[in-house]
């Protein structure tokens, strides 16, 4: 049986076609995860866990749905909610939160965003993408964006939705008057030492090995500059020492 043979998928659909043995390895990833047992018990159909979803009342988008595709390992249907139906979920685990039997949709659908990502595929890289500038902002530095420097200026590969982020910036910052909400830099200084350390971690924890994968031009302007610091770092050691 030729390689051709073995891929499924809707030959009429933009989303990529993958093999048998990949669908297998991908759900393979997923289950082997440590969280997966604490995140999946099984399911009684019940549908509170959709009904009660903010992101299912405005996507085409359902928790019941995830859990049913991997409590019955439909590697087709998990392939095909990492394309795009996985993306919709806000996080606010409201779904495990109600579900009788205690599974958590929300836990599962974080397992398989991290999958997707240790793919590389290309519904994570396109969701990732307008966050270049804060991941570099972050593992350079070990600081996030000052929220005022999410402008429509700054982020026009946002599209549209950029006004709904930004327009109740003013208001936010009169309501929270704290100093670092009116400063374009970061929102407090990390010394050079403990953005090593936080770059050294994100290294040997494969967080970077996922970046690459994401975003290889953003991996090599990243290693460049943490590079630079453990020079820089490395030499200041050197002349106290000498001294």
């Amino acid at each position: 049986m030729t390689t051709a043979s073995l891929a499924v998928g809707d030959p009429f659909a933009t989303t990529e076609v993958a093999t048998r043995e990949k669908l297998e390895e991908i759900f393979g990833d997923i289950k082997s995860h440590a969280l997966y047992d604490h995140e999946l018990y099984g399911c009684l159909n019940c549908g509170i866990c959709t009904a009660t979803c903010p992101a299912a009342h405005y996507y085409d988008f359902s928790p019941r749905e995830i859990v049913q595709l991997l409590l019955t390992e439909n590697l087709e249907g998990i392939y095909d909610a990492m394309q795009e139906k996985i993306w919709a979920c806000a996080q606010c685990y409201t779904c495990a939160a109600r579900c009788p039997f205690h599974n958590s949709p929300g836990g599962l659908i974080m397992l398989m965003r991290e999958t997707a990502i240790k793919h590389g595929m290309q519904s994570a890289k396109d969701v990732l993408k307008p966050f270049t500038r804060v991941l570099m902002k972050l593992i350079t530095t070990g600081n996030q964006l000052a929220p005022n420097m999410i402008t429509a200026d700054a982020f026009a590969d946002w599209g549209p939705g950029i006004a709904k982020i930004n327009a109740p910036l003013d208001i936010l910052r009169k309501a929270i008057p704290v100093p670092t909400m009116h400063t374009l830099d970061t929102a407090w200084v990390v010394n050079i030492k403990t953005s090593i350390e936080l770059y050294t971690i994100w290294e040997a924890s494969g967080v970077l090995d996922q970046l690459e994968t994401i975003d290889p031009n953003l991996f090599d302007v990243v290693t460049d500059i943490m590079d630079e610091k453990r020079d820089e770092y490395q030499e200041w050691l050197d002349e106290h020492e000498a001294a």
